[in-house]
């Protein structure tokens, strides 16, 4: 009787093999294989895109203006720190306020950090001298000392938004306040590369809209605070 017994243990264990193991061992490496692909995923959507023109990353080209308290500001002062950059005139009736308002949610958010900044570069150079500049960042109730109001050469600043940064701007009489602008935000990184994410076909977006958008889910401004996240966090 006993070894009936342990034969038909054998038997039971041998079933229990053949049956449970391979299933066991498929669920453990279908696990390894979810976790891989997940983390490959949450990688991929951390990692922000550089901005290339002709194979090369596009970095902001040099520059050095006043800011709204008669201080030049150059790319030295942003070294290290990721920033966001955008062009308005004080004047403007339209998108500039929206915008202004949006890059203050960036300011409150951010504004008390060593490693964030802003620039917000005038396209009237003419009429938004350092003093004006002033007035208008009181109007907003700035209280960061890492947002400059940037003004100078005309040439320059037409220079740096156009081809530096490939964000139009232009003036036009015919339109409301004279000047007409593109309304994004540029993400720069540490080292002063333009960074973004990239779009559901993997294409980088290259610039966030600073304004409302009805044709999108997810708006501009909550877009740049995760990305500028990222890059305070990895670089």
């Amino acid at each position: 009787m006993k070894n009936k017994s342990y034969i038909g243990l054998i038997i039971i264990i041998i079933l229990f093999g053949y049956w449970f193991i391979p299933k066991i061992y498929n669920r453990i490496s279908t696990d390894s294989t979810v976790d891989s692909i997940r983390s490959q995923s949450i990688d991929k959507s951390s990692k922000l895109s550089f901005i290339n023109l002709n194979g090369t990353s596009r970095k902001v080209p040099d520059f050095i203006f006043l800011n709204q308290d008669s201080i030049y500001i150059g790319n030295e002062d942003f070294s290290g720190k990721v920033y966001v950059a955008e062009f308005f005139f004080t004047s403007c009736p339209l998108i500039c306020i929206e915008m202004n308002q949006n890059m203050k949610i960036l300011d409150e958010e951010f504004g008390d950090r060593d490693d964030f900044g802003i620039a917000s570069f005038t396209i009237d150079p003419l009429t938004d001298t350092p003093k004006v500049l002033k007035e208008y960042s009181e109007r907003l109730e700035v209280k960061s000392k890492n947002w400059h109001f940037l003004t100078g050469n005309i040439d320059s600043v037409y220079e740096l938004s156009n081809t530096g940064f490939n964000i139009f701007a232009g003036v036009n009489p015919a339109i409301a306040g004279g000047f007409e602008h593109q309304g994004f935000f540029a993400l720069i990184d540490k080292n002063g590369y333009i960074r973004s994410r990239t779009d559901k076909d993997g294409n980088p977006i290259v610039y966030y809209l600073g304004i409302t958008s009805n044709q999108s889910d997810v708006q501009g401004i909550e877009m740049i605070k995760e990305d500028i996240i990222k890059l305070l966090k990895n670089g």
